[in-house]
């Protein structure tokens, strides 16, 4: 047999050691990689799923090279597109947000809203930060606040502890309020001092006697906490109106259980409404026994669907007195979120924002009721446009939930009812909640909202106007299906003020 020429030999050799060197490089890699992204708190994926979710950001940043190329999702995903979730993303990381080479939104579909820049726009001089808005002047504690982007109502049990630890320590950086969701009040909404209104769901967890109704007892228990400012009467949500709060079993821990008044592991179904409000005057009854009861500013939430509930709403508080109204009604949108609910409510139920914001402001003006009660608006408003659309169309305040969930590290990954959210913010796994650091995580929420105000202000200014809240409705336009636009204020003209009779 013929002898291997000896550079042959050591060239296999060679490659042998650099072929060995290259695996145990790669060893010591993985090692390095996985320590790494174990003890970061940065990234919930990473933390979650070591080294493996490298390759997530990898491709992700790969994608942009790409897409140009072969299809473009920046503004076609639902329910959330790219564009939407990354401004979310860069503005609770407090980075960069410019874009560059032109917008990559489409003006042209009907029913898209821009805004008119004035000639003279406010320059930095003359801007001012929004005014407190006082809720609740007939209360004995009536509630006070600047802020403008609030969290809407996320329930303790529809997400994790980490989670509500995170928003309630973030909402208190940022100065603004954080919503209980119709679970309960947890001691984990407490720890960040931030204020809070408590939501009060069909079922009335956390304030129902166990064979159902209001426990005044409870009710007052609730009040006592400075923290909690007002409380919120839920009638019906965005995503399912029509159908109460739905929380899978397998999310029913022992401590849900205890707050709620539930059984363990058992799926918790609320009522598809409160069984005591039949009329508009039944629901005037329920506010004043809630506001007498804890003396605070009391509202409710709904999805506007027959129109007429507003005005026989209006004329019952007219007959009654001004002081028995609402103190704020928070409308939700029909494109509003859940964690769980049916398709056959969440594609086809409600009235969308759009279109029931402005139709409820101008019903309270008629009726000579819009300072005597404040307007609430939630649902799909993630991004500064959303939101300076909701000031024009008449909001005092703009509520959101998802996007504080993406503020969070939330990548839309729809499992919120499964109970195996990757990245620990709708789960009760330990395993996958450990990703969710809430330190970290709440000085994103704290710069998501900030950073909200900032550009809503930007909005504002170039508009010519002072503040987010001095906003108006010729300040927007509205494309119409005939490719043209309107002004929103001859879209939905100021109504006249009804004469007492």
């Amino acid at each position: 047999m013929e002898q291997i020429p000896d550079f042959v030999v050591t060239f296999l050799e060679l490659l042998s050691f650099l072929f060995i060197t290259a695996v145990g490089a790669g060893f010591l890699w993985l090692v390095y990689a996985y320590i790494t992204d174990v003890t970061q708190t940065e990234s919930t994926l990473r933390r979650n799923y070591p080294v493996i979710a490298r390759f997530r950001y990898f491709f992700e940043h790969l994608g942009e090279f790409f897409r140009q190329y072969f299809f473009a999702l920046d503004r076609e995903e639902m329910p959330f597109n790219r564009a939407e979730r990354s401004w979310v993303y860069r503005a609770a990381k407090n980075v960069d947000s410019t874009v560059a080479f032109g917008s990559t939104r489409d003006l042209r579909p009907a029913g898209t809203v821009f805004f008119v820049n004035c000639p003279f726009p406010t320059q930095e001089e003359d801007a001012i930060e929004p005014g407190n808005v006082v809720i609740g002047p007939y209360c004995k504690k009536p509630y006070e606040t600047d802020s403008i982007f609030n969290i809407s109502g996320m329930s303790y049990g529809a997400i994790s502890i980490p989670a509500v630890r995170a928003l309630s320590k973030g909402a208190k950086k940022a100065g603004i309020w954080l919503n209980t969701g119709e679970g309960g009040l947890s001691p984990y909404h407490l720890e960040g001092g931030a204020d809070i209104v408590f939501q009060i769901g069909t079922a009335k967890f956390g304030v129902r006697k166990p064979e159902g109704g209001f426990d005044e007892d409870k009710l007052r228990e609730i009040a006592a906490h400075d923290q909690v400012k007002m409380f919120e009467l839920k009638l019906s949500q965005g995503a399912k109106p029509g159908k109460g709060g739905i929380l899978p079993g397998e999310k029913v821990t022992e401590e849900i259980s205890r707050i709620r008044g539930i059984p363990i592991g058992q799926s918790a179904i609320s009522p598809n409404r409160h069984p005591e409000v039949k009329s508009e005057s039944d629901l005037l009854d329920m506010l004043a026994y809630i506001r007498d009861t804890t003396g605070k500013p009391v509202g409710f939430k709904m999805v506007v669907g027959a129109y007429g509930f507003f005005e026989n709403l209006c004329q019952e508080i007219k007959k009654r007195g001004v002081e028995s109204a609402p103190d704020f009604i928070t409308i939700d949108s029909a494109d509003g979120g859940t964690g769980a609910a049916p398709m056959s409510l969440i594609d086809n139920m409600g009235v969308p924002l759009r279109e029931s914001l402005p139709h409820v402001v101008d019903t309270l003006i008629k009726h000579g009721l819009r300072d005597r009660i404040k307007v609430c608006a939630s649902g799909k408003m993630i991004n500064p446009s959303d939101v300076a659309w909701a000031y024009c169309a008449g909001a005092d305040f703009v509520n959101s939930a998802r996007g504080f969930m993406f503020a969070l590290g939330c990548i839309q990954a729809l499992q919120c009812n499964k109970n195996t959210c990757p990245t620990g913010v709708t789960t009760h796994n330990k395993k996958l909640q450990f990703g969710l650091d809430p330190e970290t995580k709440s000085v994103r929420v704290a710069s998501y909202a900030e950073n909200m105000r900032k550009e809503v202000g930007i909005i504002a200014h170039s508009c010519g106007a002072a503040d987010a809240r001095a906003l108006k409705r010729y300040h927007a336009r509205i494309v119409l299906d005939t490719g043209r636009s309107v002004s929103m204020d001859e879209l939905y003209p100021n109504p006249t003020v009804l004469t007492a009779e």
